[in-house]
């Protein structure tokens, strides 16, 4: 079975990990990876939601923080500060410094975002293939308004450093309208026997990846069956500001909106939460069939339960 899911950073890397305790040892998993929270600090090419997915896939992830290194230290965080250069907001431990210094080392010499992922994927072995999104630049920025009037910010600034506290009026990814799908992502969305949406945010991590040219038309036209696990339970999301962003793109944050607003030209199948079962009938009277099924990711085990449950309901539309 070839299994190919989008996925942003922390959610969508966890349920990754239960999806390949969950798949037989013949079966191969492709990840697209957002590349809408990268972001460049001190010099450096930083791209969050592909490290969070090979650190965790990886053995290497923080696992309180769900982000960053096991084991940091802060030593060049420290001697920064010193020097007076900034974002302070922005946190890059000693060991993280590491993996950006040789992906911006090999930009430098040429080399594509996507074969530097393979690259530092060497060291990792997640036990899944890692794709990029797109090997060209794309950022993902909000619009808010504030003490300082009407701007754009990095979507990094609007999460980490304001903590969402201000409402997001849009939500721009600069650059994808004229971004290009990185190499083996087209090919691997039309070779799917499953192709699976985590319980990653729907705005500004698949949102994002959905919104370079040709990917959502991939998985509209793909002849596996999609399924998505629904980032919002009882009307709240489990980790970080879904809630917020999905405002800003008028959609409620509720499991049934959430489905209805990828819709049934993308999704065939949408796993609610159990506290979310009321909202079946409506996810499914939207041409979407729909189960609800417990899905916090508690440990290992329960999110191995949640990708059977997905690839359960793939086959079940598929059939």
């Amino acid at each position: 079975m070839r299994i190919v899911a989008l996925a942003g950073g922390i959610g969508g890397a966890r349920f990754l990990r239960g999806l390949r305790e969950a798949i037989g040892p013949e079966d191969e998993i492709t990840v697209i990876g957002n590349t809408g929270d990268d972001i460049h600090l001190y010099g450096l090419k930083v791209c969050p939601d592909l490290d969070t997915v090979m650190y965790t896939l990886g053995g290497g992830i923080h696992e309180e923080q769900g982000w960053g290194r096991a084991d940091e230290t802060w030593s060049i965080k420290a001697e920064m500060k010193e020097y007076g250069v900034g974002p302070e907001w922005f946190g890059l431990g000693d060991r993280d410094f590491a993996t950006h210094l040789v992906r911006s080392q090999m930009l430098t010499a040429g080399y594509t975002l996507s074969q530097v992922t393979e690259a530092l994927c060497v060291r990792w072995q997640p036990g899944v293939r890692l794709l990029p999104m797109s090997d060209d630049r794309v950022e993902t920025h909000v619009r808010i308004t504030d003490g300082d009037g009407t701007r754009a910010v990095h979507f990094q600034e609007y999460w980490v450093r304001l903590h969402a506290a201000v409402d997001a009026e849009a939500i721009i990814p600069v650059g994808a309208d004229t971004a290009k799908p990185a190499p083996g992502v087209l090919e691997a969305l039309a070779a799917a026997d499953v192709i699976l949406f985590p319980p990653s945010n729907p705005v500004v991590s698949i949102g994002t990846i959905l919104a370079v040219p040709g990917i959502r038309a991939a998985v509209a036209a793909a002849s596996a069956p999609v399924v998505g696990l629904s980032p919002i339970i009882g009307g709240a999301p489990v980790r970080g500001m879904a809630d917020k962003v999905l405002a800003a793109v008028g959609v409620e944050a509720t499991a049934e909106a959430v489905a209805l607003d990828y819709g049934s030209e993308l999704l065939d199948g949408w796993l609610v939460d159990t506290a979310d079962e009321a909202a079946v009938a409506a996810v499914e009277a939207g041409g979407i069939a729909c189960r609800a099924v417990p899905l916090l990711m508690t440990d290992v085990a329960a999110t191995a339960e949640m990708a059977r449950a997905a690839l359960a309901l793939a086959e079940q539309v598929s059939g």
